[in-house]
C-alpha cells in the first residue's frame, strides 16, 4: 500500500481497488468517486485513501444497492442543520441492507438443512436392499423407514 500522501495514476488505483478503469470512469461519471487531481494532460489521480470510498462502493453494490441510491448516501456530508436527516438516510439504508443479508442467511440455512438431510438419507440408502425403480415408485416413499423422501433425492430418482 503507497503511503497515504502519494497519489496514484488510475491504473494503480484500479489495481489496488480489484476494479478496471471503466468502472472507475462510470462512478466519476455518476460523482460517486472525485480524481483528486488530474495532470495537465488529463490523467486522472487519487489518494491511497480513495480506496475505502470505492471498497465501500463496491460493499453496497453487492448488497444489491442500486448506484443511483448509493450515490445519493454517499453525496457530501451536509452542514450541520442537515446531518441528522442525512444519518437517517444512512441507518435506514444500511438497516435494509442488513435485512437483505439475513434473508440470504435464513435461504442457505434452509437450503444447507435440505442437503444436510438428503445426505443423511443416502447414507441409509447405501445399506439398503431395495433400490429405486417404476415398481417401487422410485422409493418413494422410503421401503426402509416409510418417510417421504427429501425433495432432492426424490428428483433424482
Amino acid at each position: 500500500m503507497p503511503d497515504s500522501t502519494e497519489l496514484l495514476k488510475i491504473g494503480k488505483f484500479a489495481e489496488l481497488a480489484k476494479t478496471n478503469l471503466r468502472t472507475l470512469r462510470y462512478y466519476e461519471e455518476l460523482g460517486l468517486v472525485t480524481p483528486s487531481r488530474r495532470s495537465k494532460g488529463g490523467f486522472r489521480f487519487y489518494r491511497p485513501t480513495d480506496l475505502a470510498r470505492v471498497q465501500l462502493i463496491q460493499f453496497l453494490q453487492e448488497l444489491g444497492l442500486p448506484l443511483e441510491e448509493i450515490g445519493t448516501s454517499l453525496k457530501g456530508i451536509p452542514d450541520a442543520s442537515l446531518r441528522g436527516e442525512w444519518l437517517t438516510r444512512l441507518r435506514k439504508i444500511l438497516k435494509q441492507q442488513e435485512d437483505l443479508i439475513q434473508k440470504r442467511i435464513d435461504a442457505l440455512k434452509a437450503q444447507s438443512n435440505l442437503v444436510e438431510g438428503s445426505l443423511k438419507h443416502l447414507d441409509m440408502c447405501e445399506t439398503c436392499e431395495h433400490y429405486p425403480r417404476a415398481s417401487n415408485n422410485y422409493c418413494e416413499p422410503c421401503q426402509s423407514s416409510g418417510s417421504p423422501l427429501p425433495n432432492l433425492l426424490s428428483a433424482l430418482f
